[in-house]
């Protein structure tokens, strides 16, 4: 399990910690699965989407990425057959098998010959810095950091002075994803790059959502990710990292990768066999039904930075305003998905009106048994009565909904003898039935006034409808709990686990 604010991360290091696949090397028996589906040279991104090509000019494609699985092979696809660029913003990029698969696609991209861009932010990137040279060593790759001084070659006391003297920049990181190719195919909403979020993990899995656009809203996504890529607050890892001129890396250097990311061995069967149906991918999400061609769909993210910093932790931010919005000019209802629900009395307000003004809300989030962030938790437990005093109802995922057994991977789920944990970490709203919100806004200060956040705001019936069928199962009992003054689940945990959430109750709620 990984808490958002543990030592738990891994950033950037399913691209960057080529060690460790030396060390996987000496124990596998390389079996060169890549040979048995070589890459369809006679495909390319452009022949794939001719044929919505014209709706593209002027409209916008929206397809929601429900299930894990499903969203990684779209992107393993999207990089496969990418023709010019890729460029991504994710704030975890771990080292097991999800990312080293997606690792090696980037690599095998750029050996193609398509310019590889990648943001990450600073704080917790958990690489050694001879890694991280080595791969943005690539003719093709560049790196950039966000925000860089209080982690990436900093020592300890740089990293204390930097929080010490500077707190506010130090806890304003980058939360955008964004995975952009050929400038015309997007995905962003929820997910991360790792097992957990592809319902592949073996202890802890997430319930996400991204949402995949082609055509013009893309422009925006294009412009946000270049906004970030100018910034100041950008840092060329070479420059940052004071590259060597003289060192030279040998044209092997990442074969150990390669070899580990095609031995079969490493990796479960469904993944494999997802990878080798690439080719139809985009033909079966085009053919499904549930791509919708709209005239307007809106990408909205935060600038660099967020905010000027006048008023301290506060400020908010372009994404702030626009779910604000969103929430006043409400009809009817709203249901909301957040993994971490902590409020101030601004949204508990906000939610009071919306109520008076007869709007239901729902808001389905994290239980203390289902949770990763025993920090985020203890404040929402401590506000958890002054919320539902404004009438809106609470329900909490359970770690063992029954919903998990639809998203997990058949051969995953038959081989284990338990069932991994389930969490939430969707962000999504859906409003009067006709408004949906996906993207990496969590409802707490954090994403309202510190990290950057992107949201897709789309006004369709036809993809409210989807997004709420799930959503309406998941308020069902057998995979969230009502949380009432009378009753909660907190009770489902031990008594350690109890202990250790009342203990994070010191930690301030605008850093949470």
């Amino acid at each position: 399990m990984k808490s958002i604010w543990k030592l738990k991360y891994y950033y950037l290091v399913a691209f960057l910690t080529l060690t460790s696949c030396s060390k996987k090397k000496e124990t596998a028996v390389v079996t060169d699965f890549c040979s048995q589906i070589h890459r369809n040279n006679e495909l390319t991104l452009s022949k794939e989407l001719e044929e919505v090509a014209p709706l593209m000019k002027n409209k916008t494609g929206v397809y929601v990425l429900e299930d894990g699985s499903g969203s990684m092979v779209a992107r393993a696809w999207l990089s496969e057959y990418a023709e010019k660029s890729i460029d991504i913003q994710y704030f975890i990029f771990s080292t097991d098998n999800v990312g080293l698969i997606a690792c090696d696609y980037l690599i095998r991209a750029a050996d193609r010959g398509v310019q590889v861009r990648i943001i990450v932010d600073d704080i917790m990137v958990d690489a050694d810095i001879e890694d991280l040279l080595t791969f943005s060593s690539h003719k093709n790759i560049t790196v950039k950091i966000y925000n860089p001084g209080v982690n990436l070659g900093k020592n300890i006391f740089s990293k204390i002075g930097k929080f010490v003297t500077d707190f506010r920049s130090a806890n304003q990181r980058m939360h955008n994803k964004t995975f952009i190719v050929d400038n015309k195919v997007v995905i962003t909403g929820g997910r991360n790059i790792a097992d957990e979020y592809f319902d592949y993990d073996h202890e802890y899995n997430f319930r996400d959502r991204d949402i995949l656009l082609l055509g013009k809203t893309t422009e925006k996504v294009n412009t946000s990710f270049n906004e970030f890529w100018n910034s100041d607050l950008c840092k060329n890892v070479d420059d940052l990292l004071e590259a060597d001129p003289n060192i030279t890396y040998p044209e092997n250097r990442f074969d150990n990768l390669h070899e580990y990311a095609c031995n079969p061995d490493n990796f479960w069967p469904q993944v494999r066999n997802r990878i080798k149906n690439l080719p139809a991918t985009f033909k079966a999400i085009n053919n499904s039904g549930d791509l919708v061609w709209l005239d307007d769909v809106e990408f909205i993210s935060d600038l660099p930075g967020k905010n000027d910093g006048k008023s301290g932790l506060e400020g908010g931010g372009i994404t702030t305003s626009a779910l604000i919005d969103l929430v006043k000019n409400a009809k009817s209802t709203i249901d909301i998905q957040t993994p971490y629900l902590i409020t101030t009395e601004l949204s508990r307000d906000l939610f009071k009106d919306a109520v008076i003004r007869g709007v239901k809300i729902r808001i389905l989030t994290n239980s203390l048994s289902s949770t990763d962030n025993l920090e985020a938790f203890s404040s929402y437990q401590s506000d958890r009565e002054k919320l539902l005093n404004t009438g809106i109802r609470i329900f909490e995922f359970r770690p063992d909904a029954e919903e998990q057994s639809k998203m997990l991977t058949g051969e995953l789920e038959d081989s284990l003898i338990h069932k991994p944990i389930f969490g939430l970490h969707a962000k999504s709203m859906v409003i009067d039935n006709e408004i949906t919100v996906i993207g990496t806004f969590n409802l707490d200060p954090r994403s309202a006034n510190l990290n950057t956040e992107c949201i897709v705001i789309v006004h369709s019936d036809k993809i409210s409808q989807g997004v709420s069928k799930g959503m309406e199962i998941e308020f069902k009992p057998e995979n969230s709990w009502e949380t009432t003054f009378k009753s909660n689940p907190d009770y489902k945990v031990d008594s350690y686990k109890r202990i250790k959430t009342w203990t994070r109750k010191i930690i301030p709620k605008e850093i949470l």
